[in-house]
């Protein structure tokens, strides 16, 4: 078994993020994109985890697939929002016994929408203390490098993280699109005494109104600069591709220069970006 505490202690992780799918085609998409990364030797791979816990058995099952049949090392998301405690610790029970051994905790941001029960906790770091209960879970956490949508101040949103990396192992971040982002906050956190290990969370734009949207939704500021550029050739998609694999590697260049603990990709199922991106920072030869 592996932990991710015990891979970011070793050195560098590489990782990809992926969703469950939901429709036969999607899981086909996905298992050719399982296929396609495999050879680059992620030190691990994330599946997320639909708000309210509308992708349960699907994130489980994929996990667990993932465990048993390919030498990947799997992560669960765990969304806090929407269960009780009792639906949770059984979450984790099942996982603890299949031999999972690392949990990415969320509070979990469902939409205005969808009406959830109440839960009964109400924070990540409550959820990573449970899962501390439970099992040997190496834990994990969200960052936002840019402060959270919800939070009042920056100020308030690194306290907040700080508390949760002071039960936590490590953090992985939101998607951003400028290094000094990341660079501030693991300042801020070195201010306040955290020295736990913290991914850049990494998303090619592939698409610029879905990125867009994303960064919208998650309160990353799309930089103007970046914006003009896609715009201007927003009615050819390969160009837009281009340019959204050119700065991303240039970001992931900055990154590791700083000293980085690794990269995180967002890789929305699919795998051509992250390979060209891989192959633009000289990892595929070098892993």
């Amino acid at each position: 078994m592996t932990r991710i505490s015990d891979l970011l202690r070793e050195g560098r992780c590489f990782s990809f993020e992926f969703f469950p799918p939901k429709t036969e085609e999607a899981e086909a998409q996905l298992q050719r994109t399982l296929q396609e990364l495999a050879p680059l030797r992620p030190s691990f791979v994330s599946i997320t985890y639909g708000a309210g816990g509308t992708t349960r058995e699907r994130t489980h099952d994929l996990v667990v697939d993932i465990l048993r049949s390919t030498d990947m090392t799997p992560m669960a998301h765990l969304c806090c929002a929407g269960h009780v405690e009792g639906e949770l610790r059984a979450i984790l029970g099942r996982y603890r016994d299949e031999g999972v051994e690392n949990i990415l905790a969320l509070r979990g941001d469902p939409p205005a929408e969808l009406k959830l029960p109440p839960g009964d906790l109400f924070h990540a770091v409550d959820l990573v203390q449970l899962a501390r209960d439970i099992g040997p879970f190496s834990v994990g956490v969200a960052a936002h490098p840019e402060g959270h949508p919800a939070s009042p101040d920056l100020v308030t949103d690194r306290r907040h993280l700080a508390a949760k990396l002071a039960v936590a192992d490590f953090a992985i971040t939101q998607f951003f699109f400028r290094p000094a982002d990341y660079l501030r906050l693991v300042d801020d956190l070195q201010a306040l005494g955290v020295d736990r290990p913290v991914l850049p969370g990494i998303m090619p734009v592939t698409n610029y109104s879905q990125v867009a949207r994303f960064a919208a939704l998650s309160g990353a500021e799309f930089p103007a600069d970046l914006a003009a550029r896609l715009e201007a050739v927003a009615e050819n998609p390969a160009d837009v591709r281009r340019i959204g694999v050119e700065v991303a590697s240039q970001l992931c260049r900055d990154l590791l220069d700083a000293g980085a603990p690794g990269l995180h990709f967002y890789t929305l199922n699919r795998s051509p970006a992250t390979r060209e991106i891989f192959a633009n920072l000289g990892l595929s030869a070098a892993r």
